[in-house]
């Protein structure tokens, strides 16, 4: 069984609480941490932009992916949602045990 590491910036504390409730509620993601204070510097519409956003680093398990990205896409603001997705390949047995049985 696969697990990852999903980082998610959201605009505002109250976007990124709203989506990390949803998505442990449908055992989506087993953790959500929620990082304040994130500055973003990024080209759109052929321009730089900066913005402060709100980070979400979730724990979940691959097979949920494709549901928590398609749940992000409905709640999220932003028209093109950031959903990066990092393979876990190793850690803590007990912490990957819990995972797994916390995620659908």
């Amino acid at each position: 069984m696969k697990f990852c590491s999903v980082f998610i910036p959201c605009k505002d504390k109250k976007e990124a609480k709203k989506i990390a409730k949803s998505l442990l509620e449908d055992r989506l993601a087993a953790c959500v941490n929620i990082i304040q204070g994130v500055e973003s510097m990024f080209r759109w519409e052929g321009k730089i932009q900066t913005a402060a956003e709100v980070l979400l680093i979730l724990k979940t398990r691959e097979a949920c992916i494709p549901d928590l990205m398609k749940m992000v896409e409905e709640l999220h603001s932003y028209d093109c949602p950031v959903v990066e997705v990092l393979e876990i390949k190793d850690g803590n047995v007990d912490f990957l045990q819990w995972l797994d049985r916390e995620t659908k």
